[in-house]
C-alpha cells in the first residue's frame, strides 16, 4: 500500500500537476513562431530580389555582348552614318530583347589631331543596356577600319 502511494506521488511529480498549457506559455510560443516566420520570409524575399537582379544583369550582358559583336563585324563606314553617332540595332537582338530593356550603341571616331576632321580608322564603341530607368551594363571596345 505504501509502495502504491509512493508510485502514485512519483507519477504526479513526473507528469506535473497541470493538465495543459498556461496562457502565458501559448503566447510565448506564438511570439517565437512569429519571429522565426518573419526572419525566414525576409531572407526569402532578399534571395528572390537578388535572383531577379542577377537575371536582369545576365540578360543585359548577353544583349550587350551580342550588339558589340554585331558592331565589331559590321562594315566600318556602313555602320555609322555621318552626323549620327548611334549605331543601328542588331536585328537578332529584337528577337531576344525583352521589351523593358533598351540598347543604345554609340561610336566616337578617334582622330590623330583634334584640329583635323580626318578619321584615324579607329572608333570607340559604347553599348549601354538599360532596364527601365536604370543602366545595367555598359560595354566599351574599339573598332578599327581594316
Amino acid at each position: 500500500m505504501k509502495r502504491l502511494k509512493l508510485i502514485s506521488k512519483l507519477r504526479k511529480t513526473v507528469r506535473g500537476g497541470s493538465r495543459g498549457f498556461s496562457m502565458l506559455e501559448v503566447v510565448i510560443a506564438i511570439a517565437l513562431l512569429g519571429i522565426i516566420a518573419v526572419s525566414v520570409l525576409t531572407a526569402l524575399q532578399t534571395a528572390a530580389l537578388a535572383l531577379i537582379s542577377a537575371d536582369q544583369r545576365a540578360t543585359a550582358e548577353s544583349i550587350a555582348r551580342t550588339q558589340m559583336e554585331w558592331v565589331r563585324y559590321s562594315e566600318y563606314d556602313d555602320v555609322l552614318e555621318e552626323g549620327h553617332p548611334e549605331y543601328s540595332l542588331d536585328p537578332q537582338i529584337e528577337n531576344i530583347r525583352p521589351p523593358d530593356f533598351s540598347v543604345v550603341t554609340t561610336a566616337i571616331r578617334l582622330n590623330k589631331d583634334a584640329i583635323l576632321d580626318d578619321d584615324d580608322g579607329i572608333q570607340e564603341i559604347t553599348v549601354t543596356v538599360s532596364h527601365g530607368d536604370r543602366v545595367v551594363v555598359i560595354l566599351k571596345d574599339y573598332k578599327r577600319d581594316s
